[in-house]
């Protein structure tokens, strides 16, 4: 397994990692671990949950009841700040409720440390230099090792490094966001901030929630129990001519050159040099298995154009 660095002053990672925002829904706990002890059979070293994922803290509990005393082989990750419940009270980024959201994640985690923790989504709330300093205090305390935010606009990256500079308090070592081959987006502004302050990317959905793993066709039936088969958000958000469009293109680029649609798509993620570690998620160990075989692919200057001429 190729390895990375986290940001630019992190720890190595594998270049695929595992989500798990499937553990908890769509597969139990018994199917959970055998993808996890895959991934870690195979080198992967990076995994990442959410306290939101599996009903709100299934994935999490899981997760930790399927690693045991594998848990010192890897880097953990998880978030924090999306709503646990009805309430305004279990949300969030302010001091007092990341206190209180960090202990519930270690004792889920089974764990004494986190060492990725990552604001889930921004808080206009609370002031960013309040959520940084309730992280420096628990970086201090041991409790977690590293921080990253997930689905901040460049302007939030900007203030956030801005304010941990000047208070001389810990710095987003790691951005999580939404980036694959048909989805862009992060291309305008943020990855140049990335670079600028040595941020690792962690992209999720790298494969569009499936839709570039080769298995969905156009006018076809959806593949049972495939997350565009139950997932209308998703669905509505992908199923277009213009990404249908898109990705049969891709599908002949890669076959001509005797590869897949799947190889295709997470080779491209790993030529990007910013990223740090491949989010992918998985239900089965044969996912696992795929997910870290297809980043063998080293596309060309040409290739990578020639896909540039494709997606954008």
């Amino acid at each position: 397994m190729q390895k990375r660095r986290l940001g630019t002053s992190g720890p190595e990672v594998s270049l695929v990692g595992l989500g798990t925002n499937n553990f908890g829904g769509r597969i139990d706990r018994e199917a959970a671990r055998l993808v996890v002890h895959k991934a870690l059979d195979l080198g992967v070293t990076l995994i990442d949950t959410a306290d939101v994922y599996g009903n709100k803290g299934g994935s999490e509990e899981i997760l930790g009841n399927s690693l045991g005393a594998r848990r010192k082989d890897i880097v953990l990750a998880t978030k924090f700040g999306l709503p646990m419940d009805g309430s305004d009270g279990l949300r969030g980024a302010s001091r007092r409720y990341i206190m209180q959201a960090v202990e519930a994640s270690l004792r889920r985690l089974n764990t004494d440390w986190i060492d990725l923790y990552q604001l889930h989504r921004p808080d206009p709330k609370t002031p960013i230099e309040e959520t940084l300093r309730a992280l420096d205090d628990l970086v201090k305390a041991g409790k977690i090792r590293f921080i990253g935010c997930s689905n901040l606009s460049a302007a939030q990256i900007e203030e956030a490094q801005a304010v941990a500079a000047r208070h001389k308090l810990p710095s987003f070592l790691t951005c999580q966001d939404e980036y694959n081959l048909l989805d862009r987006d992060i291309e305008k502004d943020r990855l140049a901030l990335m670079r600028q302050h040595g941020l690792g990317l962690l992209p999720y959905f790298p494969l569009a929630s499936g839709l570039l793993t080769g298995k969905y066709k156009s006018g076809a039936p959806m593949p049972a129990g495939s997350r565009l088969s139950y997932s209308a958000h998703h669905a509505d958000d992908l199923l277009n001519a213009h990404n249908w469009d898109i990705v049969e293109k891709l599908r002949a680029f890669a076959a001509r050159r005797g590869h897949s649609l799947l190889e295709l798509a997470m080779s491209w993620l790993a030529s990007r040099p910013l990223i740090s570690s491949i989010i992918a998620g998985a239900t089965t160990p044969e996912q696992v298995e795929q997910n870290v075989a297809a980043v063998g692919w080293s596309l060309s200057p040409a290739e990578l154009a020639e896909v540039d001429g494709i997606t954008v």
